[in-house]
């Protein structure tokens, strides 16, 4: 065998040898963008619910507040009612 016979099987052989590690290279890049993406995607996820929690107890907070207003209300309108007179 001479060295030009040594180069073309080299290459014959070496061809398919780097396809296959761009391959398998690619597809390790390939997991960690989807990774990387789910992790993102989780991030958002969880940045969107908190804020939608935090609206949900502000939310809360005024219905307890305008329903402590209206009791007051309504004991002052009965207070008035029996004075008048009347039953309530």
């Amino acid at each position: 065998m001479d060295a030009a016979m040594v180069t073309a099987i080299a290459a014959l052989i070496g061809g398919p040898v780097a396809a296959l590690g761009a391959m398998y290279g690619n597809r390790g890049a390939n997991r960690a963008a989807r990774e990387a993406s789910a992790v993102t995607g989780f991030d958002s996820l969880t940045q969107r619910l908190v804020a939608e929690r935090d609206k949900a107890e502000a939310d809360q907070a005024k219905a307890e507040a305008r329903v402590e207003v209206l009791e007051l209300e309504n004991a002052r309108l009965r207070l008035m009612v029996e004075r008048l007179g009347g039953t309530p």
